[in-house]
């Protein structure tokens, strides 16, 4: 534990006085594996961190990336969105990505359900595969939809890499969730 509001007065004071929403601006101090340090621009200094800005990895992008050193460098200026007061390591958990236009939404504004799409197969899961159906948009076609005769693995019926055709069965805008089908997409052979 960093200490109380005793040891840290004005840090305290200072993570305390901000706003889910609000736009914080600092500079990246540190990257490491699991998020990255932002020193900011308002607010005092961090008693053991490089930083009092931190954000995780999947607040760092909507694409999903390889390593957090693909998204940011050391000494770059960054605004970010306040997520939360972290009390337990006294840092202000911040979002890179909320201030970027989410992909998944302008997507889903040009589909719709019923339509048909193309889609390469990205990864099976014991429940259905992933199919990536534009830059960074994801699907999820579910066992059951993948055939019309019943199968127990998804590996029976497609592999990774394989071009496929789907129908979209659900958008779920607030999940950023895309269901695909393709027991219901019209076949080549019917």
């Amino acid at each position: 534990m960093m200490g109380g509001r005793s040891e840290n007065p004005e840090l305290w004071t200072f993570l305390e006085s901000l706003h889910r929403g609000e736009l914080l601006s600092g500079t990246v101090t540190a990257i490491e594996q699991f998020g990255v340090f932002v020193a900011l621009d308002e607010g005092p200094d961090h008693p053991v961190f490089p930083g009092v800005g931190f954000i995780t990895v999947p607040e760092l992008s909507w694409w999903r990336i390889e390593s957090t050193f693909d998204v940011v460098q050391v000494g770059q200026r960054v605004s970010c969105e306040f997520l939360q007061f972290d009390t337990w390591n006294l840092e202000a958990r911040l979002s890179l990505r909320a201030t970027q236009p989410d992909p998944f939404q302008a997507f889903a504004d040009g589909i719709a359900v019923g339509q048909k799409l193309h889609g390469q197969v990205t990864k099976l899961v014991p429940f259905g595969v992933f199919v990536q159906v534009a830059d960074g948009i994801e699907g999820l076609v579910h066992l059951q939809e993948l055939t019309w005769t019943p199968v127990q693995t998804p590996s029976e019926v497609v592999r990774a890499g394989d071009e496929v055709t789907f129908v979209v069965t659900e958008i779920d805008r607030e999940r950023r969730r895309l269901a695909l089908s393709r027991r219901q997409a019209p076949s080549e052979h019917q």
